[in-house]
C-alpha cells in the first residue's frame, strides 16, 4: 500500500495538472519524453509507457495511489479532424490512447486518462469546461475514470464569446484562446492569469496545459469516493 497519497502524473508536460492534484493533497510524480525543467515536482524524463511498464514490473507501481495520463492528443483532437483535416495541413500523429489504457488496467491502480474534444476513444466519464471553475478559458476537456466514479458536474451556460477572429469576424468575449499565434489569441500573460498557472512562461507548455482546477476537483472528488469505500 502506499505510504501516503502520491498520483502518478504520466505524459506531464508542464505540470497543470500535476498541480490540481497537489492542490487536493497529493504528493506528485511526473514523467515526460520532453525536458521539464519548470515542472513544479519530482520529475522522470523518459518514455511515459516505458516508465509505466517498468514501475509495474519491480512493483514500484504500489508507491502510487492514483495514476493520471494525458497522452499526446494531436491525432484526434478537434482541431486535427476538422479544420486541419479539411485544409490539408498537418502531419500524421500517434494515437496512444489504447496502449495507455491497457498498461494502466495492468497497474492495478485507479485511474484517469484525459483528452480534448474529439474523436479520441475514451469514455467520456466527466467532461470539464473551465466555465465550470469560472476561469477565463473554456478549454473543454474529457477524461475518463478506470476503477473508479464520480459524478458529472452541471455545466454552466458560457457567459459569451471566446475573443478573437473566427472566420473573418472580429469578437470579443469574457474568454481568451490559449492556442496558436495571432487572431486576438491570448498572450501569455493572460493564459497564466485565465488557467491559473504561474510557475511556466513558455507559451508551448501554456497551450497544452489543462488548467490546474479540472484536476484538483477530480482528486477531491478521488478522495471523496475512497473514504467512502474505506468507511
Amino acid at each position: 500500500m502506499a505510504a501516503s497519497l502520491r498520483v502518478l502524473d504520466l505524459f506531464s508536460c508542464s505540470g497543470g495538472a500535476g498541480w490540481g492534484y497537489h492542490l487536493a493533497g497529493f504528493e506528485v510524480d511526473g514523467c515526460d519524453i520532453a525536458e521539464r525543467p519548470r515542472y513544479p515536482f519530482a520529475y522522470h524524463r523518459g518514455d511515459a509507457l516505458e516508465y509505466l511498464a517498468r514501475l509495474i514490473a519491480t512493483g514500484e507501481i504500489e508507491r502510487y495511489t492514483l495514476a493520471h495520463a494525458s497522452p499526446p492528443c494531436q491525432d484526434k483532437c478537434g482541431l486535427t479532424v476538422g479544420t486541419n483535416a479539411s485544409q490539408g495541413w498537418g502531419g500524421t500523429h500517434q494515437d496512444l490512447v489504447a496502449p495507455t489504457r491497457e498498461l494502466l488496467d495492468a497497474s492495478g491502480l485507479p485511474y484517469v486518462i484525459e483528452q480534448p474534444n474529439g474523436k479520441a476513444e475514451i469514455r467520456k466519464d466527466l467532461s470539464l469546461c473551465g466555465e465550470m471553475f469560472a476561469l477565463g478559458v473554456l478549454r473543454h476537456r474529457n477524461f475518463e475514470l478506470g476503477r473508479w466514479g464520480a459524478m458529472q458536474p452541471a455545466h454552466p451556460r458560457h457567459r459569451g464569446y471566446v475573443r478573437g477572429w473566427r472566420h473573418g469576424v472580429y469578437r470579443d468575449g469574457p474568454y481568451v484562446a490559449a492556442y496558436g499565434d495571432g487572431g486576438g489569441k491570448a498572450t501569455v500573460p493572460e493564459m497564466q492569469t485565465a488557467m491559473g498557472i504561474t510557475w511556466t512562461d513558455v507559451h508551448e507548455e501554456l497551450t497544452e496545459a489543462i488548467p490546474p482546477a479540472y484536476t484538483r476537483w477530480i482528486g477531491t472528488a478521488f478522495l471523496t469516493a475512497r473514504q467512502e469505500v474505506l468507511v
